[in-house]
């Protein structure tokens, strides 16, 4: 009754000042009632709302003493999507006021500590970012910024609040794509971001839908286009309200890129854009509000990425490069967040780094895009070499990223290494030492770079002398079997390969050893190795990947007690020779243990005998472990 009663009083306004007084005993009405509904606080918001939708004339401090009379209904519940719209006009008109200070920083707080869906409340995000912006236009400006996601993040070194990070990435990419969204649906189709990395290579058929035009300076084209002004001859400006694009003659052209006025082949503006240096240069240019919002929201990923809790899954939520093509072919905004890639690049941690790689197979990662050739790249290198030694440290050290290298960034590595670059002169040892390179001429030309410094010339030579330790080791003779004695360590074996020929070696037990994932280097050089017990061992994952890869007449594996996981183990699934596999006492996950025994059906592996228990040798079988853990712990 009292709801009804209020609404009937506000639906017919007659003076401000009595409605300012109802609306405020509404407020009072809903927090002191002792009924517990949600429609007890969301009822005065929508009469409000509703009030304000219908009187559009208000002035600016009747809209102030309305928002702060309606402030304590917010501090627990969302604002519904018209008041959040004229919360949005506010926060553009009067982003100085300190109603957006004072009433609308703990609705917003509220917002990204619990809002789980901004897909089912677009307008609520809509309102953090206005509100972001608003504080940006303080004298503070981005300090102020800055103390509001400390404030969100917490004092401690791990935030409480698990969707603060995610509500904060998605109002980023919501307003970054704002600042492109007028030039992007100005177009009605796009190119491929590898149509954008490179360039002309491809033919292009598309029809775009801007005026375009590519400029050449030849004699023959501009007889060709003898009707178009002198001004237009020298540079094109496709302008919107808020981006500018302009095509910049360069020296040379290909008349292949040329077209008419009112030609329908006019090439795409992004294939345009990396069309080949000799062909053209162009140059995005925003307006002034989109550039302020894209300055605004770039640095609050900067600020995201130096958090070491958050790093993590903010390096996940941008792996998949959730931002529209026309931000990636703009210099500035690939520019800006080089520091957040940098700042994945120097994370140790394998699940930071790891995501500057591609999320699938046949698609571009910020790895391609900001290393030499990419649309991203503005340096010489210096982030790709840094970008590659994290990946090298971890667990890419391995055949597989090598030939990747080898087959797309050569001539960078080979250019980084003659500059004295540490990393890439370990990157063309490794090419050499696993034959990753078959032609011989390219073999020559990576020996001279190596040669050509100081650092390469004792690499080279320290990988020469393995060469022909490994020469040695190989060479046919020697026993079948060998056993280590307990407590030996990766020295230990080193030394014992080192003494001798162990070509015909079949059969080697290190079980009760003190060896781990180190040893690997060393038993990958076995060429006839077949049986491999490493029980009770400290070998994990980073060994198992090697081993994987490259021994390949390997036939049973004993790996009882040792430490390695999930993440180790399926890279044994392309041993296709591996035909007994012991993992007793391990951390075997169930659905894991179940993808190596479908490999038993598998027509085109040898794996026969799967055998796996749960911890120390007891409980059930690996089909149960995942319960088994549970109970346990």
């Amino acid at each position: 009754k009292k709801i009804y009663k209020y609404k009937k009083v506000l639906s017919n306004p007659s003076r401000w000042e009595v409605v300012l007084k109802e609306i405020r005993t509404l407020v009072d009405m809903a927090l002191t009632s002792p009924l517990q509904d949600d429609s007890i606080n969301q009822a005065p918001l929508e009469i409000v709302s509703k009030l304000l939708s219908e009187n559009t004339n208000l002035t600016t401090q009747e809209h102030e003493n309305i928002i702060v009379a309606i402030a304590p209904l917010l501090e627990n519940n969302h604002p519904p999507p018209d008041l959040c719209e004229f919360f949005c006009k506010h926060c553009r008109e009067r982003p100085r006021s300190m109603v957006v200070i004072e009433v609308f920083t703990p609705v917003v707080q509220r917002i990204l500590k619990h809002n789980m869906d901004f897909g089912k409340c677009p307008r609520l995000r809509l309102f953090t970012q206005e509100y972001i912006l608003a504080l940006n236009e303080l004298n503070a400006g981005m300090e102020v910024v800055k103390k509001f996601i400390q404030s969100m993040h917490g004092p401690t070194g791990h935030c409480p609040h698990p969707r603060v990070l995610p509500n904060l990435v998605a109002v980023c990419l919501a307003a970054i794509y704002s600042c492109y969204e007028e030039f992007i649906n100005s177009r009605d189709n796009s190119p491929s971001l590898k149509e954008i990395r490179n360039g002309c290579q491809q033919p292009c058929d598309r029809k775009p839908t801007l005026p375009l035009r590519l400029l050449h300076p030849s004699p023959d084209l501009v007889s060709q286009e003898a009707t178009l002004s002198e001004a237009r001859l020298k540079s094109v400006v496709v302008a919107s309200s808020e981006i500018h694009v302009e095509v910049e003659p360069a020296s040379t052209a290909k008349p292949a890129l040329t077209a008419s006025a009112g030609d329908d082949n006019e090439p795409n503006l992004i294939d345009c854009l990396m069309v080949s240096p000799a062909c053209s240069t162009m140059s995005i240019e925003l307006g002034p509000q989109a550039d302020r919002t894209l300055g605004c929201y770039v640095e609050i990923l900067k600020l995201l990425s130096d958090y070491d809790d958050w790093r993590p899954s903010l390096a996940s939520l941008l792996q998949p490069i959730p931002f529209p093509k026309e931000a990636l072919a703009h210099e500035k905004f690939t520019k800006e967040l080089k520091y957040v890639i940098q700042r994945f690049a120097e994370d140790p941690r394998q699940e930071v780094h790891s995501c500057l790689l591609s999320v699938r197979a046949g698609k571009d990662g910020w790895f391609q895009l900001y290393s030499p050739g990419g649309v991203a790249c503005d340096d010489d290198g210096e982030l790709f070499a840094s970008m590659v030694h994290i990946l090298m440290g971890s667990c890419y050290k391995t055949k597989k990223f090598l030939l990747s290298l080898a087959e797309n960034k050569l001539g960078p590595c080979m250019l980084l290494a003659l500059r004295g670059n540490q990393t890439m002169v370990e990157i063309l040892c490794l090419m050499l030492e696993y034959n990753i390179i078959d032609n011989n001429d390219t073999q020559l030309q990576i020996i001279s770079t190596l040669e050509s410094t100081g650092v390469g010339k004792r690499m080279y030579e320290q990988l020469c002398d393995r060469q022909r330790e490994l020469k040695e080791l190989q060479r046919k003779g020697g026993p079948t079997r060998l056993t280590l004695p307990s407590k030996s360590t990766d020295a230990d074996l080193a030394r014992l390969l080192s003494s001798g020929s162990f070509g015909n070696l079949e059969n080697l037990s290190l079980a009760f050893t003190n060896v781990t994932s180190a040893c690997a280097e060393h038993l990958i050089k076995l060429p006839s190795l077949k049986q491999l017990n490493l029980w009770s061992t400290q070998f994990g994952d980073a060994g198992l990947r090697l081993l994987s890869e490259h021994l390949t007449m390997l036939q049973v594996l004993n790996l009882c007690e040792t430490p390695v996981t999930d993440a180790g183990l399926l890279a044994l699934s392309s041993m296709k020779s591996l035909c007994s596999l012991n993992m007793n006492s391990t951390k075997l996950s169930a659905d894991t243990y179940e993808d190596l025994k479908t490999q038993r059906t598998d027509k085109h592996s040898k794996l026969r005998e799967v055998r796996a228990w749960g911890p120390a040798g007891r409980g059930p079988p690996a089909r149960f472990i995942g319960a088994y853990t549970e109970r346990r712990s």
